[in-house]
């Protein structure tokens, strides 16, 4: 069983900056791939970002890119991510993720077997 165990978040003004971290604990494999999602209210779960281990790979959807920046240390299973110039509708619950093979699409939460409980991240205009 992997834990993810995430901190950061909170409320900011639109413009703003917030950082989150997730590390992965548990578990006798490595993880091959760690991300972040989102949710809403009313709103499906959708992707951000995500860092595959192999060459460090990186991947963000178009919404975030450019203002978000995700980052990693392999060795500590730990994931993080930059989020800067925040806009009121980045205001989500945002889970880390994390898949332990190549199995499935990297932006479907589908293919991440473990998640973390989702700080809030709340941005106001």
């Amino acid at each position: 069983q992997v834990l993810l165990a995430e901190s950061g978040g909170g409320l900011v003004q639109a413009g703003g900056s917030l950082s989150l971290s997730c590390a992965a604990s548990g578990g006798t494999f490595g993880t091959y791939r760690m991300g972040w999602f989102r949710q809403a209210p009313g709103k499906e779960r959708e992707f951000v970002a995500a860092i595959r281990w192999i060459g460090t790979t990186i991947y963000y959807a178009d919404s975030v890119k450019g203002r978000f920046t995700i980052s990693g240390d392999n060795a500590r299973n730990t994931v993080y991510l930059q989020m800067n110039s925040l806009k009121p509708e980045d205001t989500a619950i945002y889970y880390c993720a994390c898949a332990v093979n190549a199995g499935g699409t990297r932006t479907s939460a589908n293919a991440y077997a473990y998640w973390g409980q989702g700080p809030q991240v709340t941005v106001s205009s």
